[in-house]
């Protein structure tokens, strides 16, 4: 599942493709379940001959931003993206939208699963879903003080926290056990009976593992040999990190969890 650093690596797609160029067609398939809000043609209607501004996102939420009308708000969803190309026979397999732009340059969000959702919002950050996403942990990580703030009464287990998007926007399942592992803190810890310390770990890591990630453009193959992540898929028999530490599985806050208890307490 997409989590913040592929759609970051989608936003800086479409401002590569779109920024400053105007929309010359906007092509919509018939599917009101991605389109969610409003109709296709709608959307398609109220895109042609406007003119693209920015790209912008927040978690996981990416929208596009033109001179006059709503903004384009894109959910990838499960199986979501965005793709930059300029011919119609690079056009993406189960598209949902494909913006053409004046010069010929196309952008489209394919998604093989329908999970993404497809919105018009007049302000997004001031609208659902993005008014009541939490932190960016990219373009606004908290102080230390901040974090423990929002922390509030708070006592579930920190896995879940994570995974809340009302507390960091755009953490899913990997992005969490990765900060876990490096901030060697146990998923199933209560936040509540966390030390500062361990508070803070979990803030530094969080930033810097976000920030690795986005700095490689989301290419998993560069991400550190160190890092949990290169061993935690499909729940190997006798799966250990690249330093030869055990990896155990279990389900927390409803996920499956990798973890390392030998590092994690």
């Amino acid at each position: 599942m997409p989590e913040l650093p592929e759609v970051e690596r989608g936003r800086l797609i479409a401002e590569a493709v779109g920024v400053g160029r105007t929309v010359r067609t906007a092509r919509c398939r018939p599917d009101r379940i991605v389109f969610c809000d409003q109709s296709p043609a709608t959307v398609s209607r109220r895109l042609k001959g406007r003119r693209m501004t920015a790209a912008c996102r927040h978690g996981k939420q990416l929208w596009l931003e033109f001179d006059r009308g709503p903004a384009l708000l894109l959910h990838f969803g499960m199986t979501g993206a965005v793709h930059g190309y300029d011919e119609e026979a690079d056009r993406p397999k189960f598209w949902k939208i494909e913006l053409e732009f004046e010069d010929g340059r196309r952008l489209a969000m394919p998604d093989p699963r329908r999970f993404g959702r497809i919105r018009l919002r007049d302000d997004p950050r001031a609208e659902p879903p993005v008014s009541l996403l939490g932190f960016d942990p990219l373009d606004d990580l908290p102080s230390a003080a901040a974090f423990r703030r929002l922390l509030g009464r708070r006592n579930g287990t920190i896995k879940g926290l994570l995974l809340d998007q009302s507390f960091a926007a755009g953490v899913g399942n990997w992005i969490a056990d990765e900060v876990l592992y490096q901030a060697r803190i146990a998923p199933a810890r209560r936040v509540g009976e966390l030390e500062s310390s361990e508070l803070e770990r979990i803030r530094r890591r969080l930033g810097s593992v976000v920030r690795k990630a986005v700095e490689v453009n989301s290419v998993s193959s560069r991400f550190p040999r160190t890092w949990l992540f290169h061993h935690r898929w499909g729940r190997p028999d006798e799966a250990h990190t690249a330093r030869g530490e055990p990896i155990e599985f279990a389900t927390v806050a409803g996920r499956t969890t990798a973890w390392v208890p030998s590092v994690q307490a």
